[in-house]
């Protein structure tokens, strides 16, 4: 079999052009995979935390190292905490998902009528008022009810809507070791652990911290210039 030379032209095409570019292209995949990257939001089930069409920064550094393009973790300095913001790989069909993690390892959760219970004791709520809530790319009907809810000492909005049927009581469960219980914020809208059981860490691939851009769907992706570099509760 005979050897393809090329021709020094595509050679130096090759050496000068082409394989710094692959070069540069396969690090900046190694990097969002391993250390940083961004996830779209197409659906409303963190809502009113985050909207449909926001973009959400990961820190894929925020609890361990993996290897670049894999699951395998080469370090670990720690694990979610109750409240994180976390993107995942569903147990149900491995798509990527982003919930806040309720129920850690060893914990008890329970909920009756949207009401959490951890551990056997009682979540505070406490009312919004002056809620915003994005109607526009909004396609569940009224009336939306929005408080504060504490998870230890981190606060963030949820949202329920009480002419969707979905499951508002369940448990008590017990978290395994090495699993979360993860839910989205909006309640009664919102494909969960509720659903598809547990997510093990492994599967977890980093902490969702800031809004860095947010495009309205409904309105010929107009920016929401007011959500861009938010932090995210």
């Amino acid at each position: 079999m005979k050897r393809l030379i090329l021709p020094p032209r595509w050679r130096r095409t090759w050496r000068e052009d082409l394989q710094p570019l692959l070069l540069l292209a396969l690090g900046i995949c190694a990097g969002r995979s391993s250390l940083a990257d961004w996830n779209d939001v197409p659906t409303g089930s963190m809502k009113p935390t985050i909207l449909e069409g926001d973009r959400v920064w990961v820190n894929k550094l925020a609890y361990d190292l993996k290897a670049p393009f894999t699951t395998w973790p080469l370090a670990e300095w720690g694990g979610p905490t109750r409240g994180d913001i976390v993107v995942f790989r569903s147990p149900a069909d491995e798509k990527r998902l982003v919930k806040r993690v309720v129920g850690l390892p060893g914990d008890t959760v329970a909920m009756t009528d949207n009401h959490l219970f951890i551990n056997g004791q009682s979540v505070a709520y406490e009312a919004m008022e002056n809620a915003v809530i994005d109607q526009s790319s909004a396609g569940d009907p009224p009336p939306h009810l929005v408080a504060t809810e504490h998870l230890d000492a981190r606060k963030h909005p949820v949202m329920v809507t009480p002419r969707i049927n979905s499951i508002r009581s369940f448990g008590p469960v017990r978290v395994p070791a090495g699993h979360y219980w993860v839910m989205g914020d909006n309640r009664d809208n919102s494909f969960d652990s509720r659903y598809f059981g547990f997510v093990e860490r492994r599967r977890i691939l980093g902490r969702a911290t800031a809004v860095v851009a947010s495009l309205d769907r409904n309105h010929h992706y107009a920016p929401r210039w007011e959500r861009f570099f938010t932090a995210l509760p």
